[in-house]
C-alpha cells in the first residue's frame, strides 16, 4: 500500500487518484498523527508525505517511524524546496525529496522503485 499524508485535502485526493490509476492501493491521512494512530505502517511499502504540516511535520513523522525501527520507503513533498530541509531527510533515510508542482510519471517511478526495495 502507498500512504499518502498530507495536510491538504486536494493533494491528497489527486495522489491517491493517481496511484490506484496505476494500479497501487493507497490510503490518504490528513495529518502525521493520524497515520501513526492508524496502525497501518506494517502493511505501507512507500510513504508520501509533505514535510510541512501543522502539528507533526513530514520530518518528524520520519524521526518517530525510525525511532520505532520502522524503516518505510518515504518520499517527501514539498511546496517549499529547501536544501536544508532537503539534506535532513535525505539523512533520516528518504528516498526521494520533490518539489511541487511535481511530474506525475517521475513520481510514480519514484514509488515503483520504493516498492520494489
Amino acid at each position: 500500500m502507498v500512504a499518502i499524508v498530507d495536510d491538504d485535502v486536494s493533494i491528497r485526493r489527486a495522489l491517491t487518484g493517481l496511484m490506484k490509476v496505476v494500479g497501487f492501493q493507497a490510503r490518504a491521512f490528513a495529518s502525521a498523527q493520524e497515520f501513526l494512530e492508524s496502525g497501518e505502517q506494517e502493511r505501507t511499502g512507500c510513504l508520501i508525505a509533505d514535510i510541512r504540516m501543522p502539528g507533526m511535520s513530514g520530518l518528524e513523522l520520519q524521526a518517530a517511524l525510525n525511532a520505532a525501527h520502522c524503516w518505510i520507503p518515504t518520499i517527501f513533498i514539498t511546496a517549499h524546496d529547501d536544501e536544508r530541509l532537503r539534506t535532513e531527510a535525505l539523512k533520516g533515510g528518504a528516498l526521494e525529496f520533490v518539489a511541487k508542482p511535481f511530474d506525475d510519471e517521475a513520481l510514480v517511478a519514484s514509488v515503483r522503485a520504493a516498492l520494489e526495495r
